[in-house]
């Protein structure tokens, strides 16, 4: 069910794209269609003791909320941020959808994190085309490990609005090798953590019952989980510095949802009076 959802709300958000008479409608669908996926991926991320993504699922509801009566408004900020989606997906799609593609992105990382672990002093061997073993600890390299939606999401916001050659041009510079290159060291980290037990805390809260786990949560799920938000932040900067356009963009996005959720949370407690 899940992978249905994501391929409606990529479908949607690619026909939003092409000029016609419904793409706030497809807007929308795709919105929904996101967040529906979201929701069906909240048991497997409770099942590792990923509270993350649950969280995100959850404030997607009020997010949801404020987009579609925007939409139907055609405010053009949220028009915007549907375009990044859009773009976003347009990129992602190919290695999502292409199989050859995509696997040949996750061999390419699986190797090159391979390279940087010998690098470094942690020799692992590359039991298959997707899978690097360390201390008879085997870690499976799949799709998301290869960075690939960060790409996409940051690419799709830097072609979010209007801007120069020069200006997309030098946000793919800023953004794709810099973000491929973190997440190979990211891979680095994680692994090396997981196999050689460098955070073995809390068992009995993040324990799943599987040997040496709790590093793999610690290293995964928290330390390279925060690191990654810093970087996305700053990469952000980056562009707003490159393109100023997003800035008002992204000020424009805010103050729609602050009010538009303070309203919503004053008719609330107006109705409850």
């Amino acid at each position: 069910m899940n992978e249905y959802l994501l391929l409606i709300s990529c479908i949607a958000f690619l026909a939003f794209l092409i000029p016609n008479r419904f793409r706030k409608q497809f807007a929308i669908v795709g919105w929904l269609s996101i967040v529906g996926y979201l929701f069906t991926e909240v048991p497997y991320f409770i099942s590792i003791n990923n509270f993350f993504y649950p969280t995100l699922a959850l404030l997607s509801i009020p997010f949801l909320y404020v987009t579609i009566g925007a939409l139907r408004r055609d405010d053009s900020h949220v028009l915007q941020l549907s375009t990044i989606a859009a773009v976003a997906f347009l990129i992602f799609a190919p290695f999502a959808y292409i199989e050859p593609l995509g696997n040949w992105l996750i061999s390419v990382v699986t190797w090159q994190t391979s390279e940087v672990l010998n690098l470094f002093g942690y020799p692992a061997s590359q039991t298959a085309w997707n899978i690097l073993s360390r201390n008879d600890i085997q870690v499976e390299i799949i799709l998301a490990c290869t960075a690939i939606q960060s790409i996409a999401i940051m690419l799709g916001v830097a072609c979010g609005v209007q801007s120069t050659l020069k200006q997309k041009f030098l946000a793919f510079v800023l953004v794709s090798p810099t973000i491929y290159i973190l997440n190979i060291f990211r891979n680095v980290f994680v692994i090396t953590a997981y196999t050689e037990q460098w955070f073995p805390y809390l068992p009995d809260l993040v324990g799943t019952g599987q040997y040496g786990y709790e590093s793999f949560f610690w290293a995964h799920n928290v330390i390279s989980e925060l690191l990654a938000l810093v970087a996305l932040i700053g990469i952000a900067y980056g562009l707003f510095a490159l393109i100023p356009q997003l800035a008002s963009l992204a000020d424009g996005l805010y103050r729609l949802y602050r009010d538009e959720l303070g309203n919503a949370f004053r008719a609330v407690r107006q109705g409850r009076a």
